[in-house]
């Protein structure tokens, strides 16, 4: 078996990782684009076909953790190859709608193309496996700031690999991680974790769970009569934090667009049955163009308003802040704070005249859709591979070896190519 980095072990985003056969059966396991820095979209070299085709060369099928952009990103020219594309059901279905909502204002060919691959995807469920030749591939969910995240058992020429994709273990669902490594990981005999990083050099160790958050944001809901949340529009777990502090005042709404509607409809099809009641969204309004009507007979007792940086939300702001008492409108800003902050590479100018465009309160109020220091010490000692650790999606000044691991297990960690009995890591 032959495990390749073509990109991740020094950088957060756009990883892809490779696992051949000795028989020849070639998987991906994502494909997506660079992290833009700032504004600006990052100049991804796989644009370039010369510089795509050979990681294409010879693969049976391309599986994606989640929909992530940094994940899911070159499907229209991967299909143009011809080459099987795997995702969750309910990550095809929010990338169709976000595709359909861009091609809405901007019906380019390439959006087109691009909606037209997504069609084609092939769906897995969890647990469920999936052979493509000789190499099998077993999805089981965790929870991540995407609401239909996977991490993959790999099994290859009598070894096992476990891909995490990006996970933690503090939102809604995410106490479900040790169980799952329990009953269905630790059987398996792990011989090679590779396993995310982001926050290694991130963690400040005041990372809070979206229970926590929730909490937080109800003192809010208590304290502001209007209160606007900037968030992800894809993070179901932070929406029904929201969703959920809303409701602890009777009669107050939550206030979405069209295209924030439709995604929590989808939510609520694929997530909101059964036991996972947070994700029904009950107090999801879509908003009427008539500020004054709103305000008198909608929200009378206040409301939530899901915000984003956009050129229609930011027209209903301009009509709708002259009609509120400023005093009780705060913004809740619940996405990486490096993108408000000038001295930072992903500092966003748009998003931080955004926020000081009108006269609100502000508040931050954000936790991450990654594993901290201590979820990642616990996944590599539960796991416990035989042979190797290859930490992808981190820093490339992080180091999984300051990590509290014994010194076994540390001296698993593997970021440069190398050869252990007969698996051969490639590490571009």
């Amino acid at each position: 078996m032959t495990i390749t980095i073509h990109r991740g072990i020094n950088q957060i985003g756009g990883c892809i990782t490779e696992i051949a056969s000795a028989k020849g059966s070639k998987i991906l396991i994502d494909l997506g684009h660079n992290l833009p820095e700032g504004e600006n979209r990052d100049n991804d070299p796989l644009e370039k076909a010369e510089n795509i085709d050979p990681i294409l060369k010879r693969v049976d099928a391309i599986f994606y953790t989640h929909s992530h952009g940094d994940h899911v990103g070159f499907e229209s020219y991967v299909a143009s190859k011809n080459i099987p594309q795997y995702i969750g059901k309910l990550s095809k279905k929010l990338l169709l709608l976000q595709r359909g909502n861009i091609l809405y204002y901007h019906p380019t060919p390439e959006l087109r193309a691009s909606k037209k691959a997504i069609e084609s995807f092939i769906t897995y469920e969890a647990t469920k496996p999936v052979e493509v030749g000789d190499i099998v591939v077993t999805p089981y969910y965790v929870s991540h700031s995407s609401p239909d995240a996977y991490m993959f058992v790999v099994e290859c020429d009598g070894h096992t690999v476990l891909h995490t994709g990006d996970f933690r273990d503090h939102g809604y669902r995410g106490k479900g991680l040790e169980p799952t490594i329990q009953k269905y990981i630790d059987p398996r005999h792990i011989d090679v974790l590779i396993t995310e990083g982001t926050m290694l050099n991130r963690d400040d160790g005041r990372m809070i769970s979206e229970e926590q958050l929730c909490k937080q944001a109800t003192k809010l809901m208590q304290k502001y009569k209007y209160v606007f949340f900037m968030c992800t529009t894809q993070d179901a777990d932070r929406i029904s934090s929201i969703n959920h502090a809303t409701d602890t005042v009777r009669g107050r709404r939550m206030l979405v667009d069209g295209y924030q509607y439709k995604v929590l409809e989808a939510f609520e099809e694929e997530l909101g049955q059964g036991k996972f009641f947070r994700y029904q969204y009950n107090r999801k309004h879509y908003f009427r163009k008539d500020w004054n009507y709103v305000l008198d007979k909608d929200c009378k007792r206040g409301f939530t308003m899901l915000v984003r940086n956009n050129r229609n939300i930011k027209k209903s702001l301009d009509e709708m802040m002259p009609l509120l008492d400023k005093e009780q409108c705060c913004l809740v800003y619940s996405q990486f704070k490096g993108y408000l902050d000038p001295n930072h590479s992903a500092f966003m100018q748009s998003a931080y005249d955004f926020i000081h465009t009108y006269n609100w309160h502000f508040e931050y109020l954000h936790t991450s859709g990654h594993a901290s220091r201590e979820t990642l010490e616990m996944v590599c000692k539960k796991v416990n591979p035989q042979l190797a650790i290859i930490p992808i999606h981190r820093e490339a000044q992080s180091d999984f070896r300051e990590l509290n691991l014994s010194e076994e297990l540390k001296n698993k960690v593997i970021t440069k190519s190398t050869s252990i009995e007969d698996v051969t890591i490639v590490v571009k």
